[in-house]
């Protein structure tokens, strides 16, 4: 459960990556507040809400089993090891 939890993280944290590469690039001091605008800051966010939203919807649409199938998870079969598998 925490793998998806970091990576809605890390997709929300891109666009502020970006920005402060850009800051970086174009020779600004990353920590001064006049790199950060509260206008930007708010951009950033609402674009990173988006991101994170369009991917838990990508994530719940094309992830998991086809629909009506029926999983049957890995067990010993005549002492050999059978793997899952979706039927």
């Amino acid at each position: 459960m925490i793998r998806p939890i970091l990576t809605e993280i890390w997709i929300f944290l891109i666009p502020f990556a970006a920005y402060a590469l850009f800051v970086v690039m174009s020779r600004a001091n990353v920590l001064h507040s006049s790199s950060w605008p509260l206008h930007v800051v708010g951009r950033l966010a609402i674009g990173a809400l988006l991101l994170v939203i369009v991917s838990l919807i990508l994530l719940a649409h094309f992830s998991g089993a086809p629909p009506g199938s029926t999983y049957t998870p890995a067990h010993i079969e005549n002492g050999k090891l059978v793997p899952g598998s979706e039927k």
